[in-house]
C-alpha cells in the first residue's frame, strides 16, 4: 500500500503538475491570460527540476517515470488549450499542420496503451529537445506573441520524437522507462535479454 512516505521529491515535483491542471483551467475560464501562463512557466520548469533530482539523487524508479510521463502529457494538453483559447486566430490558420502533427502523437499513445497498459516513459533525448522546444514556444507566444521559427522548430522536432518513440515501442516488448534515444536501445540489455518464461 502506498502512503506519503513512498513518494520523494521528484514526485512531488511530478505531482504539482497534474495538481496545477484544475488552476490552469480555472485561469483560463477566468480569462486570465498573464496568471495562466505564469503557473504554466511553473509547471514547465517543474519537468526540468524533477528529471534533475531523480538522477542527481539517484531517486529514479518507474514509478517516478510513469509520474513525470503523466505530468508531461497533462501540461502539454493545457499549453494547447491556453493556445487554443488566447491564440484562436493562430491556431485557426495553423489548424491544418497542427493536426498532421497531433496525429501521430495521439497514434502512439494509442499503440504504447495497446502493448503496454501504459504510456511511455522512454524520456530520449530527442523527446526532451521536443519538451524544451514546446515549452519555448507556448510561453513565448503567451507572453507575447507566436514566433513562427519557434513554431517551426517544435513541430518538427515533435514530428521527429514521434516517429522515434513509436518505433521504440516496437522495439521492446515490455515497458521500459530511461531509453536515450534508438542508437542506445540497439545494444540496450533490457532489449536484448527478454525474460524466458518459466
Amino acid at each position: 500500500m502506498l502512503t506519503f512516505k513512498n513518494f520523494n521529491i521528484a514526485d512531488w515535483f511530478s505531482f504539482y503538475r497534474i495538481l496545477a491542471v484544475p488552476l490552469l483551467i480555472s485561469l483560463i475560464i477566468l480569462d486570465e491570460r498573464l496568471i495562466f501562463t505564469w503557473f504554466l512557466l511553473i509547471s514547465y520548469l517543474t519537468d526540468a527540476i524533477d528529471g534533475y533530482l531523480a538522477r542527481k539523487l539517484k531517486i529514479a524508479s518507474a514509478r517516478g517515470s510513469q509520474l513525470d510521463s503523466f505530468g508531461d502529457q497533462l501540461t502539454l494538453i493545457m499549453g494547447l488549450i491556453g493556445l487554443f483559447y488566447f491564440e484562436t486566430e493562430f491556431i485557426k490558420s495553423n489548424f491544418v499542420i497542427i493536426i498532421i502533427v497531433l496525429s501521430p502523437y495521439f497514434l502512439q499513445m494509442v499503440i504504447a496503451y495497446f502493448k503496454y497498459g501504459k504510456a511511455t516513459a522512454f524520456h530520449t533525448y530527442l523527446a526532451k529537445t521536443s519538451a524544451v522546444l514546446q515549452s519555448i514556444f507556448v510561453i513565448w507566444a503567451l507572453f507575447f506573441s507566436p514566433d513562427y521559427v519557434l513554431f517551426y522548430m517544435m513541430i518538427a522536432f515533435g514530428l521527429l520524437e514521434t516517429i522515434e518513440e513509436i518505433i521504440l515501442i516496437f522495439m521492446y516488448d515490455d515497458w521500459v522507462s530511461d531509453v536515450k534515444g534508438l542508437y542506445w536501445a540497439l545494444s540496450d540489455e533490457r532489449r536484448l535479454h527478454k525474460k524466458v518464461p518459466k
